[in-house]
């Protein structure tokens, strides 16, 4: 299983984007976890994630979350998340997990 957390400003933005990746990974029969946190919640959730993407408000933050973060930390494409495109987030997050390998 594959866990992804998906991080915004205050972890309520990206509660669309979550069905969208959860509907992606059943179309390709993934056996994924997903959850959309706040930044301010993110030390909570980092431990039990195997990747963890921003979302484009708070891609600023990326290399401070690196800083504490044992997985692979990466932004989400503004474009992307705007059109909710969880397909591409998804792929995003398995590309991830396999160059961390």
């Amino acid at each position: 299983m594959v866990r992804i957390v998906l991080v915004c400003a205050a972890g309520l933005s990206t509660g669309l984007l979550v069905e969208a990746i959860k509907k992606a990974a059943s179309k390709r029969g993934l056996d994924i976890s997903v959850e959309a946190v706040g930044v301010e919640r993110l030390e909570t959730k980092i431990n039990n994630a195997d990747v963890v993407l921003l979302g484009p408000q708070i891609r600023f933050r990326e290399e401070e979350i690196k800083k504490i973060a044992k997985v692979p930390v990466a932004a989400i494409d503004p474009m992307t998340y705007g059109t909710i495109n969880g397909e591409k987030v998804l792929e995003q997050a398995l590309s991830l997990c396999k160059a961390n390998e």
